[in-house]
């Protein structure tokens, strides 16, 4: 009986050592992976299989074609952090194409150090992913397959330095930034004028999720500088186990001239209602509008300029836990003829859009 019980007791400490020595070997590095295909069909049948202009994610016609394939490898321990993520697909292509060649495949590159044993506030800096909005670019993150024309025409990366504090009950996060600019690595020649944004997010309970942001900046060289100021806001609520909406506004406004007192301002509100009716569905849908009279972002050169409707549909198919099909159809309409239609301008434009995306 002796025997059997010092056996166990040697076996348990065996196991607990052994256990211990696994929690410190531990690798304080990560490795993830992201690849979403696509193919989108836009009834307005451009020539050069290129969507609209103000399209950046999924914006190729008529081919089948890679929007994200992105590998990455995080670093965390104690009080530092980092992350290493290098991307190709139409989104790095058309979003980073003012960047230099080397950088446009730098999806995230940035270190964080900790600065407090007590709180936990932290200075990261380098590439990130932007503070601003609800999606990203990465698809599987967004309740719908294509990107919202607001997104699309806001930062989805910015290079800088942040620093950020997240309260000890989780409900707060407030962080600070010094950018290079709107969606920006390089700044543009000419200029030196330093950008900034701000972020607080609010999660009062598991189910609502309420974020403030901003930005202001000078997008020009100082010689004709003008300064532009942006707010973003949006909340997130799970109003069951099988619904969730997310409520989005944009507004922003820039310097109509240098030194001018003047201001253009362009606004955009989005809903987007989804729905899970079983564990591998997903339905969603999207309603939006962008006005942008004065071409600030979106230039059309026409007499409203730009000021249209979105309406889209979305049905998703979990084919495993980490293996998403998506297919959506999705219709814009704008008061002025700002889109093509075999090679003639109309006011509307109708497209569908399918992905198959993996995650790993």
């Amino acid at each position: 009986m002796k025997k059997i019980v010092f056996t166990a007791l040697v076996a348990f400490r065996f196991t607990t050592v052994n256990a211990q020595e696994v929690a410190k070997e531990k690798s304080p590095l990560t490795f993830s992976g992201y690849i979403e295909t696509y193919y989108s069909y836009d009834f307005g049948k451009p020539d050069n299989h290129l969507r609209p202009g103000f399209v950046y994610s999924h914006n190729k016609h008529n081919e089948l074609n890679l929007n994200l394939g992105l590998a990455k490898v995080n670093y965390a321990k104690d009080n530092v952090r980092g992350n290493l993520a290098i991307m190709a697909g139409t989104y790095a292509e058309y979003n980073l194409a003012a960047e230099q060649d080397l950088l446009q495949n730098v999806y995230e590159a940035n270190i964080g150090v900790k600065i407090s044993s007590k709180h936990n506030l932290w200075i990261d800096a380098g590439i990130m992913p932007s503070h601003i909005g609800f999606e990203s670019a990465i698809g599987k993150d967004c309740a719908t397959l294509t990107r919202s024309i607001l997104a699309d025409n806001s930062p989805y990366y910015e290079a800088g330095a942040k620093i950020g504090y997240t309260s000890k009950s989780e409900k707060w996060y407030l962080a600070a930034m010094y950018l290079n600019g709107w969606q920006r690595i390089q700044k543009i020649d000419g200029n030196q004028t330093p950008a900034f944004g701000t972020q607080i997010t609010y999660k009062p309970s598991g189910k609502t999720t309420l974020n403030w942001s901003t930005y202001a900046g000078n997008e020009q060289p100082d010689i004709d500088r003008k300064w532009r100021y942006f707010n973003n806001f949006y909340g997130q609520f799970k109003l069951s186990d099988k619904t969730n909406l997310t409520a989005g506004f944009d507004i922003g406004s820039q310097q109509s001239a240098n030194k001018s007192n003047k201001y253009d301002t362009w606004f955009s509100p989005v809903l987007i209602l989804q729905y899970k009716p079983t564990a591998k569905i997903q339905l969603a849908a999207r309603g939006e509008y962008y006005d942008d009279e004065k071409g600030v972002i979106i230039a059309t050169g026409t007499e409203n300029g730009f000021k249209t409707y979105g309406f889209s549909t979305n049905f998703d198919y979990l084919i495993s836990d980490n293996v998403m099909f998506r297919i959506e159809a999705r219709n814009l309409a704008s008061k002025d003829e700002v889109f093509l239609k075999n090679g003639n301008p109309t006011d509307n434009n109708t497209f569908l859009t399918t992905s198959l995306a993996i995650s790993f």
